[in-house]
């Protein structure tokens, strides 16, 4: 997802710039808007090295002292077309007015009028400004037009008066701004333990044996989950995805090291979900020196630990979610492990499909729990993450509010 932050010129100006970084934590992208005032109190560069993306600084590129190319001209259509939302914080009081009278006087203004996608606002001025009439109406003419208000905290303020004005948290704007893409927060309160990828066990100095699993699947319910407010722990085996910034991230390579990974994480969640394709076997001697190729070679195996298994014997009140890859009876096999291993729910796909699974964004699961079976059409592996994240969610509201016989 992207969105545009607008920065409006007041002292609040700064703080925009933690809002930028809280983002991306949740895999947000973001790219900056900057009034001529509000570079006043900040520079451009700032927001340039904290989000990666151009800023816009003005209404034609590189500067509006100078001729204006096609692409510069009509770049406001271009990002209006791009976000997934508008963010405006601080919002002055001008840039309300503006907004509220449809007054398109610099890029930021001319953006509001261009896009359609969600806006939110979070205003930050003088107490008096802030309880003007007329800020007041263009307040409520923005609410009438879906436009979500970040009221603005109580205390003491720059100018030296006491009273409403103050920026909100960045917490709360922030939040704001998942709501309006339409990430809630019913995972707020949740600590999420997530393994995902492969494991690689060791043959000798040079092999290994692991398996096709990328990732992608473990990093996506991260960041749902990140998204949707919970804390995330992500034991990650060797893959080359970057995961979101505000995970907690232990990296593992073997079986072995994401069993003890795990148990010790254990304590602190409330919730595991088990993404990550363990190797079943691993080699019962390691060669100290790369095997020579001189024929047919006999390689014994033994089996790994079952970290799902164990995981299910020492919870005491977590929510587990175990994932299964299967290629033949498939949700015969899903429902054995389900009783098995004592799982809460459990997500099963067919890998022999191709296409779908192993290496790939997209995926088509069965999600089977003690009460329901929902079946997820072929679709992303980040939908996937938000159809299993709502599978937790109804079994803790089950937890909390169980059938009366």
């Amino acid at each position: 997802m992207k969105i545009a932050l607008g920065v409006t010129g007041g002292i609040a100006a700064y703080k925009a710039a933690e809002i930028v970084r809280l983002l991306q934590d949740r895999g947000i992208r973001v790219q900056v808007i900057m009034t001529r005032a509000a570079q006043e109190f900040v520079r451009p560069l700032t927001f340039a090295a904290l989000s990666g993306e151009k800023v816009i600084t003005g209404m034609f590129s590189p500067g509006e002292e100078q001729a204006p190319n096609i692409d510069s001209a009509i770049e406001h259509i271009a990002v209006a077309q791009s976000i997934d939302a508008l963010l405006v914080a601080p919002a002055t009081a001008d840039v309300l007015a503006h907004f509220a009278q449809g007054i398109s006087s610099d890029f930021l203004t001319t953006l509001y009028l261009a896009t359609t996608a969600p806006v939110v606002v979070a205003p930050a001025m003088n107490v008096n400004m802030w309880n003007h009439p007329a800020t007041q109406a263009n307040l409520e003419i923005l609410r009438q037009r879906g436009v979500k208000i970040v009221d603005p905290d109580s205390g003491y303020l720059a100018c030296g008066m006491t009273g409403s004005g103050r920026l909100a948290e960045n917490e709360a704007i922030v939040s704001a701004v998942l709501e309006a893409l339409g990430a809630s927060q019913d995972l707020s309160g949740e600590t999420l333990l997530i393994t995902a990828g492969p494991t690689r066990e060791k043959i000798d100095p040079a092999r290994y044996l692991t398996n096709r699993s990328s990732g992608r699947m473990g990093y996506a319910v991260a960041e749902a989950g990140l998204r949707r407010g919970a804390r995330v722990l992500l034991v990650s085996g060797s893959t080359a995805l970057t995961p979101p910034g505000a995970a907690e991230v232990t990296r593992v390579e073997s079986a072995e090291q994401m069993r003890d990974a795990v148990l010790n994480l254990l304590p602190q969640a409330t919730v595991v979900v088990k993404t990550a394709a363990v190797s079943d076997y691993r080699a019962k001697s390691i060669s100290g020196q790369k095997m020579k190729r001189k024929g047919p070679v006999t390689l014994e195996l033994e089996p790994t630990s079952d970290i799902l298994k164990e995981i299910s014997s020492r919870k005491q009140s977590q929510i587990v979610v175990g994932f299964a890859a299967e290629t033949e009876n498939v949700l015969e096999n899903a429902r054995q492990k389900l009783t098995a291993k004592q799982l809460d729910a459990i997500v099963v796909n067919d890998v022999s499909r191709e296409g779908i699974g192993f290496d790939s964004d997209r995926n088509q699961v069965t999600i089977i729990t003690n009460d329901e079976v929902v079946e997820v059409p072929e679709t992303t592996k980040w939908e996937v993450a938000q159809r299993v994240l709502d599978q937790v969610v109804r079994i803790r509201q089950r937890r909390k509010s169980p059938v009366k016989a």
